[in-house]
């Protein structure tokens, strides 16, 4: 469904030197399939998956996306063949009621939709209903909205970053819930969670390991999971001991 043939990445570093962030990376993504992408902070698992969304524009390999090569196509663009992307830290609009911004994702949503959506993320509909989209809401509220308006817009291909991200126990054990149902055995979709959480990776189908913008690790998640969890450990061990 989603192939990046030997992607590349440099950006514009300190002194308007270039600096390399994805390295040839090849990945094949299948239908009915969550997978997890991980690795150490600054890998490049972020650049990653705003490079297959086309915020950024990769410097060569390819991006195949149905098996037409999606490369040169724009952010609105793969938006509108079905590639949806929530950010790590989500955008704020002042002003813009919650269920404004839901109608953009779905502009048929009507009001029983959007409060069931706002209960699968665990907001109380009847506390959000007349709010609006700014910075009156907390970064984990900002959060689980972003996290409904993707699930609303019923995209192919979802790019979640770091959905864990301020929110408690409790959501995220319902958010893995909810994209487990979504996404896996769906031969229509497939989900990409970009996540450290200990929760989310074991239960993701794959796991890729970014390093230094190259795969370190990749494979099903019985497998990866034993060795990524006794790595974490061991590094958590070192800075106890410095």
């Amino acid at each position: 469904m989603l192939t990046l043939d030997k992607v590349s990445l440099t950006i514009d570093g300190d002194n308007q030197e270039k600096k390399e962030i994805l390295r040839e990376i090849s990945i094949k993504f299948e239908a009915g399939k969550i997978y997890a992408i991980t690795g150490p902070n600054g890998g490049g698992k972020t650049s990653l998956a705003k490079t297959i969304m086309g915020i950024y524009k990769h410097d060569s390999g390819r991006i195949l996306f149905q098996d037409s090569d999606i490369s040169q196509l724009n952010v609105s663009q793969r938006a509108g063949k079905g590639i949806s992307y929530a950010f790590q830290h989500p955008p704020r609009f002042k002003g813009l009621p919650i269920f404004d911004l839901m109608k953009i994702a779905e502009p048929n949503m009507d009001i029983l939709t959007f409060r069931k959506y706002l209960v699968d993320v665990g907001l109380c509909p009847e506390d959000y209903q007349e709010r609006d989209v700014g910075p009156g809401l907390s970064g984990g509220e900002m959060k689980r909205i972003e996290i409904a308006q993707i699930l609303a817009r019923q995209s192919i291909i979802s790019i979640f970053d770091e959905p864990e991200a301020g929110v408690d126990l409790w959501t995220i054990q319902r958010l893995i819930g909810i994209i487990m149902n979504r996404f896996r055995n769906n031969h229509d979709k497939l989900a990409i969670i970009i996540t450290h959480n200990e929760a989310l990776l074991p239960v993701c189908d794959e796991i890729i390991v970014i390093e230094d913008g190259m795969i370190k690790n990749q494979g099903v998640a019985n497998d990866i999971w034993p060795m990524i969890k006794f790595d974490i450990e061991c590094k958590m061990k070192d800075l106890c001991k410095g």
